[in-house]
C-alpha cells in the first residue's frame, strides 16, 4: 500500500526541462515534507516536481505516522533527486545532439566532396593515358606500313 502511495504521488510529477532557477538539490527536512510540492534540481537543468505534501497525507490515510510520512517523503525525494542526477549524466541534450548531427553532415559533405574530387582527377589522369596510348599505338601502325 505504501508503495502504491509513494508511486501514486511520484506519478504526479512534473519534469520542467532547462529551468535555470536555484532550486536546492537536497530535501530541506521534515518540515518541508508539509510543503505543497518540492522541486529536485538534476545538473541544473532539469527540476522534476514532486507533491510531498499529496504523499504524506497519502501515507497518512494509510495509518502511516506523521513522522514516518515525512521521513518517507524525504528519503523518496532524496533517491529520485539522486536517480536523476544520474540519468542526466547518461543522455545528451537535444542542442548538443544537433550539434553533433550538423558536424557529423559536414563531415560527410566534405568527404563526398572529396571523393568526388578524386575521382574527376582520376578520370583526367586516365583520359589522358587513354590518348597517350592511342598516339603510340598509331605511331606503331604507321612505322609497321
Amino acid at each position: 500500500e505504501m508503495a502504491a502511495a509513494a508511486a501514486a504521488a511520484c506519478r504526479r510529477g512534473l519534469f520542467l526541462h532547462n529551468h535555470h532557477h536555484q532550486w536546492p538539490t537536497r530535501w530541506a527536512g521534515p518540515a518541508a515534507a508539509r510543503s505543497i510540492s518540492q522541486l529536485v534540481k538534476t545538473n541544473g537543468r532539469r527540476a522534476f516536481l514532486v507533491d510531498t505534501l499529496a504523499l504524506v497525507r497519502k501515507l497518512e490515510s494509510q495509518g502511516v505516522p506523521t513522522k514516518q510520512a515525512e521521513a518517507i517523503t524525504s528519503a523518496i525525494t532524496e533517491v529520485l533527486n539522486d536517480s536523476l542526477e544520474s540519468i542526466s549524466e547518461s543522455f545528451v541534450s537535444k542542442a548538443e545532439m544537433q550539434k553533433s548531427e550538423m558536424l557529423q553532415e559536414a563531415n560527410i559533405s566534405k568527404f563526398k566532396s572529396q571523393v568526388q574530387s578524386s575521382q574527376e582527377n582520376h578520370f583526367s589522369l586516365l583520359q589522358r593515358e587513354t590518348e597517350k596510348l592511342r598516339g603510340d599505338i598509331d605511331k606503331m601502325r604507321s612505322e609497321l606500313k
